[in-house]
């Protein structure tokens, strides 16, 4: 799960502990988010920075329900094709897991060939929520954890 650090960030998560992970404005992006279950855990990317990478952990903590900004026309996420009798985005909750020892970037995940088939190094693609392999995900992780080459 992406999101600029000016936005929402690892570190606002890790001091509310649990969050909302809102505003997600792509039909993909949502129906990724709706396959979400409570307890499956997610990476935490941060992007628009130098360098963009996964610097953290988190759990989801409620399923897709209603994202209530989508009626709020004060909002940024506003939407006013979306009704309360029929919303069209979701939101889910996340749980602050852990902060990793350290920024596995985009550039590593590149570079690197077991992560060949993950959606967030190809050309491109901006989704904000994508799906990611169990073993990417603990590669990941474990990567994270270890000292950089």
């Amino acid at each position: 799960m992406k999101s600029e650090p000016d936005v929402y960030s690892i570190d606002t998560l890790a001091s509310e502990r649990i969050g909302t992970w809102e505003g997600v404005r792509s039909y993909q992006a949502r129906n990724h988010m709706r396959a979400m279950k409570r307890g499956d855990l997610a990476l935490f990317y941060h992007s628009s920075v130098v360098p963009p990478g996964v610097l953290g952990v988190m759990r989801i903590h409620r399923e897709a329900y209603p994202d209530p900004t989508q009626f709020d026309p004060s909002s940024p996420y506003y939407d006013d094709k979306s009704s309360p009798s029929a919303p069209r985005w979701d939101r889910v909750d996340v749980e602050f897991v852990e902060k990793l020892p350290r920024l596995v970037t985009l550039d590593e995940l590149k570079g690197d060939p077991r992560f060949a088939d993950m959606l967030v190094i190809r050309r491109g693609m901006r989704l904000s929520v994508q799906p990611v392999a169990a073993s990417d995900f603990k590669a990941i992780v474990a990567s994270a954890k270890k000292k950089k080459r």
